[in-house]
């Protein structure tokens, strides 16, 4: 029997937290955008590549005077980088990923006059003290997941599809979760019974992960024992190491990827062949937000919430090979639910 659907829109955590404006000195005049990068470097096809792009495509529309970035070898340059850019008198400075969170919000509570914001910050956990001079920039990831489980389980022919993590953080699970519930839903609509690896949402402690997000080795043996237990749908959160799966699908011919946070089609388009989808994380829209409200003289400490109908979070187009082996009623069914979500008459929680 089908389970009756609520019709809920999942309110982001960001009406949870006080908003605290902080005055607009450099407001609509010389801002200066400086942003920490996570270890990776500039070219990683992924967070510091594509929040990079964001600062860039802000100068370029006025919004800032000046753009510039660090690298960080390792987590112990977060800080000194931070530093760098507060003695260089940047206004505002943002940290790419969690990991320079910490480093972030101690160089805030120390200079209250600079605009910080982080990059995929994990919700409020660590804003409990309300800084009013740092923004988080999170994204309902769990939502563009949910459509990419729902078309998952509408390819698959084995009815096994299967998913991974880099390592158990709140912003890789929330993809996870939102995947399998869209498998989930696609059963229920369905009366279909396609299986889940590696991820269930109510015993996360037994989800499948590498542990890191640079281990291939372990990522290609993830990827392959989902192979041997049926999955012909492979949905890896864990940054780089998709293309390890990518090329996993390619050489053995037994499954495709669906990409995460970029588009494969332009990040990696060796694997156009074998990626069904990807699930886009607006980092550059994000980026892009926090200058834009700083130019503006407007800046707070409200969340920045990527979604579906903001376009913070979406899925890539349909490329040629692959779109040929989908089916045109999937693909319609696809549009209908991502319609659906985004005004709210499905949640994806």
């Amino acid at each position: 029997m089908k389970k009756s659907y609520k019709v809920i829109v999942a309110i982001a955590a960001a009406s949870l937290v006080t908003s605290v404006a902080v005055a607009p000195a450099n407001a609509a005049t010389k801002q200066k955008v400086c942003i920490a990068l996570d270890t990776g470097g500039i070219n990683d096809k992924s967070f510091n590549q594509t929040s990079w792009a964001g600062a860039t495509a802000s100068k370029k529309k006025g919004w800032a005077s000046t753009v510039e970035y660090l690298p960080a070898a390792s987590s112990s340059e977060y800080g000194p980088n931070i530093k760098k850019f507060v003695d260089k008198k940047c206004t505002l400075i943002i940290g790419v990923g969690f990991a320079v969170a910490d480093a972030i919000i101690a160089s805030a509570e120390a200079n209250p006059s600079v605009k910080y914001a982080i990059v995929d910050h994990d919700g409020l956990k660590n804003f409990s003290t309300k800084i009013p001079n740092v923004k988080g920039l999170t994204f309902n990831t769990n939502e563009n997941s949910f459509l990419a489980g729902f078309l998952a389980a509408g390819y698959s022919k084995s009815n096994v599809v299967a998913t991974y993590g880099g390592a158990p953080y709140p912003t890789v699970t929330i993809f996870m979760d939102g995947f399998a519930k869209g498998v989930a839903y696609y059963n229920d609509i369905h009366g279909k019974s396609v299986k889940v690896l590696g991820w269930d949402p109510a015993k996360p402690s037994a989800g499948t992960m590498v542990g890191d997000f640079s281990s291939t080795n372990k990522a290609l043996s993830i990827s392959q024992n989902f192979e041997l237990q049926g999955a012909d749908v492979i949905f890896p959160v864990a940054g780089g190491l998709g293309a390890t799966t990518a090329e996993n699908s390619l050489k053995s011919g037994k499954s495709v990827t669906i990409g995460v946070d970029a588009d494969f089609h332009f990040t990696a388009p060796q694997y156009d062949k074998v990626i069904l989808i990807s699930v886009l994380k607006g980092l550059s829209e994000s980026v892009q937000s926090a200058v834009k409200e700083a130019y503006d003289g407007k800046f707070t400490n409200a969340l920045y919430v990527g979604t579906l109908k903001n376009k913070g979070v979406g899925l890539s187009p349909f490329y040629s090979p692959m779109k040929a082996s989908i089916s045109p009623k999937l693909i319609s069914e696809l549009k209908d639910l991502q319609t659906n979500v985004a005004n709210g008459y499905i949640s994806a929680k």
